[in-house]
């Protein structure tokens, strides 16, 4: 999910991944997996994304999140249902007063 969104916008700039690369200190490779969802994007990256495409870090702080709990979950037998309950969780402790 972050890595097409990385995509989108770098190319959305006219930026080509080894400018990308420059600005995060890492090798185009590295770009290029994190844009197919090969690498995770660590936190630190995350922030120096946004200032290079000039983007509030919360635009991508969802997906990044997202991309970490498909990661726990999407090879579980049991993921869409922990996933569910953790969905009900949340929704009961926003009801709460």
């Amino acid at each position: 999910m972050l890595g097409e969104k990385l995509k989108e916008l770098r190319e959305t700039k006219g930026f080509l991944q080894r400018q990308v690369a420059a600005q995060l200190q890492v090798d185009t490779a590295y770009i290029s997996k994190m844009e197919h969802n090969e690498k995770p994007v660590s936190r630190n990256h995350l922030k120096k994304l946004s200032k290079v495409y000039s983007i509030p870090e919360a635009e991508l702080l969802p997906l990044w999140l997202a991309d970490k709990v498909l990661q726990v979950i999407e090879k579980q037998q049991y993921g869409i249902e922990a996933l569910k309950l953790v969905l009900n969780k949340l929704d009961n402790d926003k009801s709460k007063p």
